[in-house]
């Protein structure tokens, strides 16, 4: 095969290349990629055609192969655009669990939290500001803590909270006989 009947062969399945193309891969740049590489393999490729009756065959058959590897490389490929707005969704259901739950805390805990935590407070300043020792906000942090992991944890599960009544409730929130 000539270049010249290569050229005119290829204008006239360049409609069928696209359309082909498209049923596999559906995203119109990632076709134009795929027809413009099974050109250029099967100009490379052009000697081991053995009858140009089959041309049409033969250049659809190279297009299939390189549809299909587009589709493996893009299988472990996430679009950015994608990934952002799973991570912005992400993000925001985190942070309102988060927040629903540092509300559920009991009221004594939920302002050292917020202090500590949101606030950036250290355990001295908020010891000054509330008047109540170190120790105290250090085992109250502590509580607190196994709430919200208790409480988050349970919510990813789809978990029931615990009621007021559990003993994980009791013991996070003082509520309840303390064993020394």
């Amino acid at each position: 095969m000539t270049k010249d009947v290569f050229i005119k062969e290829v204008r006239d399945a360049e409609a069928m290349l696209y359309h082909i193309s498209k049923s596999i891969l559906k995203n119109d740049s990632d076709c134009g990629d795929a027809v413009q590489e099974t050109i250029l393999k099967a100009y490379e490729k052009l000697p081991t055609l053995k009858k140009e009756k089959y041309f049409r065959t033969w250049i659809t058959k190279i297009l299939i192969n390189e549809c299909n590897g587009i589709l493996r490389k893009r299988k472990n490929v996430i679009p950015y655009e994608e990934y952002m707005d799973n991570m912005r969704l992400t993000e925001e259901e985190r942070y309102s669990h988060l927040y629903m739950a540092i509300m559920e805390l009991p009221e004594d805990l939920r302002i050292l939290v917020t202090l500590y935590y949101l606030e950036g407070f250290s355990q001295k300043e908020i010891s000054e500001a509330l008047d109540i020792p170190e120790g105290t906000i250090k085992s109250r942090l502590s509580r607190a803590r196994e709430f919200l992991k208790a409480q988050l944890s349970d919510e990813e599960e789809k978990r029931p909270m615990p009621g007021k009544d559990s003993k994980l409730s009791k013991r996070i929130t003082g509520k309840g006989k303390m064993s020394c």
